[in-house]
């Protein structure tokens, strides 16, 4: 089990205003509207979600490092768990012809308001409910997705990356200071778990992963 980071770089490029997300309107009422996961969590008002999830690009250059680490060649397979509106697998797919792509997502919406050419590759799936043979994906990712569960989903979610994926890269939400995990919560609409990096890194090993991982902060 090892920390690389592909992420951080295109997660510091969107400025964040923490205060004004909580003072804009009752941050309950946004948060239940977006656990719906549907047209206002994607491309909705921003108080609800991302305000808005186009292809920009902006995905390209975590591909491409992917591509890079993981030697990715055609004829190999990748799934991403949570996929959203699948830009990264996008990318992944015109940069590697002959890859094999997969991604699921619980949101009928995402999957289905995307680019024409990757939505083939997409369907309805829950990351605790990974249905696929032992090793079948040469790599198995999942971003941003899985401090979406609950503590006894998220670790069966784990469980199942691992058994899956001969390589894996996990994402999640954390903190390391007191005004990062402030800032998380005043910014968060859709997490169920909350932890501090040794955390994590706790219940990795509860689950028995050995994969890579990283995570995003709110500094």
């Amino acid at each position: 089990m090892a920390y690389i980071d592909f992420i951080s770089d295109l997660h510091k490029a969107t400025k964040r205003d923490y205060l004004g997300r909580v003072n804009e309107a009752s941050k309950a009422e946004c948060a239940k509207i977006a656990k719906k996961f549907d047209y206002d969590f994607f491309d909705g008002e921003r108080k609800y979600g991302y305000g808005g999830y186009k292809y920009d690009g902006r995905w390209r250059g975590v591909a491409e490092r992917l591509v890079e680490h993981y030697n990715l060649k055609a004829g190999q397979s990748v799934l991403d768990v949570g996929c959203g509106k699948a830009h990264l697998l996008y990318e992944l797919m015109r940069m590697v012809p002959g890859l094999h792509v997969r991604g699921i997502d619980i949101s009928k919406y995402a999957i289905t308001h995307t680019l024409p050419e990757i939505q083939p590759y997409l369907s309805e799936g829950k990351a605790q409910d990974l249905q696929f043979a032992d090793k079948s994906f040469d790599l198995v990712l999942s971003l941003n997705t899985l401090h979406n569960l609950y503590i006894y989903d998220l670790m069966k979610a784990i469980g199942d990356i691992q058994r899956i994926a001969r390589n894996s890269y996990i994402v999640v939400e954390s903190y390391r200071t007191e005004e990062e995990r402030v800032n998380m919560l005043y910014w968060q609409l859709t997490c169920e778990c909350f932890f501090e990096v040794k955390e994590w890194e706790w219940i990795y090993k509860q689950c028995g992963y050995t994969g890579e991982y990283s995570f995003i902060f709110f500094d």
